[in-house]
């Protein structure tokens, strides 16, 4: 009977919640279990566990290597997660952080596939088992630590009320439970920022060197899976001191243990200082690789980053907006840890919402932000505490909100499931007229989305009914100094590419010239007249982007198979991309690449806007 009793005396509704949370997320990943974990993003993390334990040879062996794997597990489209440099050889794109935590399952995999009839390739179906399950472990820590985290602050019941909402309430619901998003790095760096804070409150507690040693490995592992993550550090050395005692005279009392705070962070930072250099021969390489991607520290994207229809975090995600009205009840009632916790959020959402791309591919709602919640988390139980104080109407209301912003994400994490919110397309008319709805209406999206890039490249045939029409550009080479022409049939000098000369004279104009629209098509067309067949190395039309000096968008039209000895109009169509700025400019020009000359004219540079 006393057996019994202890039993049931351990269940408490804490630890009961706990199991329930086990399982409705096992649940759900058994159901959802995905079809190729180690694929796209996740393959890119990824990436430096095969390459540097089973793939062998030069760089050029292992880049082969890892194409035949994409072509035996379809992993990815391109090897997008990977950027060649000048010489020829290659460097991961992504940190190599999230590698290192998936190191302990990569390893039981790698032994399982060698004593088994599993290819030892490091992406077979034991690799896969194993980076789902160690992904899946991951999560669960991060329950577990968020419990104690909000329990540390609040009573039992608000405590589960809490994580109820952030797992049942915002996007962390979708990463958590479908498509093996387990496995991508924002569910890492949320668990790590529960760990974070929860050692942060054990050392201004205890001081013991055990759990500064535990901090500055998580630290140091958060910022080597996410460099701008760095702002993670703001929590421990901000955190809110016991006493009457000054930061600075604490930490001159554990001097010591700082400087091994610090070793650990520059030590665990260093190996990937060490890759770069080996791989490229430079110790820092911050080239993400794409020039159309970046960070503008100058022209940060805030507003759209939480409030836009495309992908804000306020729209999508409404219990964050109520976090964070709650910093005011947390400056009211512990002004030192709203200064830990407000600086966190201000700076972080600044360095988020500088990225370039700040929708970040294909997602709901900011998926970059969940580790966020883990910060937030906290201001919203402190304004929930002080509303439930209030009279029975303020409750009411409370409860009302809350449940309805739950059944709202419930919903739309659905809708996303569905396919009826896209991840990158959003607009606000198509927001409003699919709201409620679960079944994707394909009119809908060609009139109200946003327009799919993913598959505009050598458009062949464009409806201009439904976009506006101007002539950006339009010239004939009627008077070339020093260089050969020959007339075309209206009578026009042509320009001629040869051995001396192999670029036409570029056009180029900044976006802001082009349109102000999201996007816009260009029709660029030519007379041109070859020689003779280029069987090898034709020449091309080409047409880009360009953002300080560095090109992207890149597309080409070819001459290869143009009829010689007679002019051809030819016509290219090109869909423009998201500019990085307003200022960045189109270059549209011919490349010449063989011996045979041929002549351009007439060049024309239509651009059709959306009405």
């Amino acid at each position: 009977m006393q057996i019994n009793r202890n039993i049931l005396a351990y269940f408490t509704p804490i630890r009961l919640f706990f199991l329930l949370i086990v399982v409705f997320i096992l649940v759900n990943n058994i159901y959802f279990y995905p079809s190729n974990t180690i694929s796209y993003d996740v393959f890119g993390y990824y990436l430096y566990l095969p390459v540097t334990f089973i793939a062998e040879g030069n760089s050029s062996e292992v880049f082969e290597f890892l194409r035949e794997i994409i072509s035996t597990y379809n992993n990815s489209e391109t090897l997008y997660q990977t950027q060649i440099l000048p010489n020829g050889d290659f460097v991961l794109k992504y940190t190599s952080g999230w590698a290192i935590c998936y190191a302990p399952f990569f390893f039981i995999a790698h032994i399982v596939a060698t004593y088994t009839d599993f290819p030892a390739d490091g992406f077979s179906q034991p690799y896969q088992v194993a980076i789902f399950i160690g992904s899946l472990f991951y999560t669960l820590l991060g329950i577990y630590f968020l419990l104690k985290v909000v329990r540390y602050f609040f009573n039992q019941h608000l405590s589960i009320l809490l994580v109820t909402l952030v797992v049942l309430g915002s996007n962390y619901l979708l990463h958590i439970t479908m498509y093996g998003q387990n496995a991508m790095s924002h569910n890492l760096l949320f668990t790590a920022y529960t760990i974070i804070i929860w050692l942060t409150i054990k050392w201004y507690r205890n001081h013991k060197r055990t759990t500064v040693i535990f901090l500055g490995i998580t630290c140091g592992l958060v910022i080597l899976t996410r460099p701008t993550a760095i702002v993670c550090l703001l929590i421990p050395l901000l955190w809110p001191i016991r006493g009457q005692q000054n930061r600075k005279a604490l930490f001159l009392q554990f001097k010591k243990q700082l400087l091994i705070f610090t070793a650990i962070i520059v030590a665990i930072g260093s190996i990937q200082l060490i890759y770069w250099k080996v791989t490229t021969g430079q110790l820092l390489f911050l080239d993400y690789g794409n020039p159309a991607e970046g960070l503008d520290f100058l022209a940060p994207h805030t507003l759209d980053t939480l409030f836009s229809f495309r992908k804000g975090w306020y729209v999508y995600t409404p219990l964050m907006f109520i976090a964070t009205l709650g910093f005011i009840s947390l400056y009211k009632k512990n002004k030192p840890l709203f200064v830990s916790l407000f600086s966190f959020f201000v700076l972080n959402l600044y360095l988020v919402s500088s990225w370039s791309c700040w929708w970040y591919a294909t997602s709901f709602s900011q998926r970059t932000l969940i580790p966020t919640m883990v910060v937030m988390i906290i201001p919203l139980g402190y304004l929930i505490q002080y509303l439930w104080k209030q009279q029975f109407a303020v409750k009411f209301i409370l409860t009302l909100l809350l449940l309805a912003i739950v059944a709202l994400n419930i919903f739309q994490t659905i809708q996303y499931y569905r396919g009826v919110i896209p991840g990158d397309r959003m607009t606000k008319a198509y927001y409003f007229a699919t709201f409620g709805s679960l079944i994707p209406d394909d009119q809908l999206k060609k009139e109200l989305l946003l327009i799919d890039r993913s598959n505009t490249e050598n458009i062949n045939y464009l409806d201009t009914s439904e976009y506006t029409h101007k002539i950006l550009y339009k010239t004939s080479f009627e008077d070339r100094s020093g260089n050969s022409s020959k007339k075309t049939a209206s009578g026009n000098q042509s320009f001629l590419l040869n051995d001396d000369v192999i670029y036409s004279p570029p056009f180029e104009t900044p976006y802001k010239n082009i349109t102000a629209k999201a996007h816009a098509f260009i029709r660029i067309t030519a007379q041109v007249y070859k020689t003779n067949q280029e069987d090898e190395h034709p020449t091309l039309l080409t047409t880009c982007f360009n953002y300080k000096g560095a090109n992207y968008k890149w597309e080409k039209m070819s001459l290869k198979d143009v009829p010689i000895k007679q002019w051809n109009e030819i016509e290219m169509v090109y869909l423009t991309p998201e500019p990085r700025t307003i200022n960045d400019h189109i270059k549209i020009h011919f490349w010449h690449r063989n011996d045979s000359p041929v002549y351009v004219d007439d060049i024309k540079v239509e651009v059709f806007e959306p009405q």
